[in-house]
């Protein structure tokens, strides 16, 4: 195994931007519908081809996929199932929208930051409560707890 050089280039993660909204604009967005509180939101998120995906219903819909596609071929169901059902955790979740940006969960540095700078102008308003940005990088994402690994 060879160590890394100076020569060789550093690995480029990707990155994905969340946001967590108000009860009420988190319940409209979910369902499309309008909202004054999502109108500058959406129109910022229109200048970069993005759209808001509820982690909640991602979670759900990995869940049903993996229930008809067969458990054992989705390492992370259980744990995804176990998330879902519980109570406290779906309260969080069902606020808390990834920014999909031309149809990727992750994207380039330059377009997370960009959307970020824009979208932080928000944050703590009516609409958007909270920012985060997460990156590809393994080592900062946190992994299955040891009994929902395989």
């Amino acid at each position: 195994m060879s160590e890394k050089t100076s020569e060789e280039p550093a690995r480029e993660w990707k990155y994905q931007l969340r946001v967590n909204l108000a009860d009420d604009v988190a319940e409209a967005a979910r369902a499309g519908d309008d909202h004054p509180d999502l109108d500058r939101l959406r129109d910022i998120l229109g200048r970069y081809n993005a759209a808001l995906q509820c982690q909640y219903d991602a979670f759900a819909g990995y869940c049903a996929e993996a229930e008809r596609e067969g458990v054992d071929k989705y390492p992370l169901y259980a744990w995804t199932r176990a998330t879902i059902e519980n109570p406290l955790k779906k309260a969080k979740y069902v606020k808390s929208f990834t920014l999909c940006v031309d149809g990727e969960e992750v994207y380039a540095k330059a377009k997370a930051d960009a959307l970020e700078a824009e979208i932080q102008t928000l944050v703590g308003g009516a609409a958007v409560t909270a920012m985060a940005k997460h990156d590809t990088n393994p080592a900062n994402n946190p992994q299955p707890p040891r009994r929902y690994r395989a």
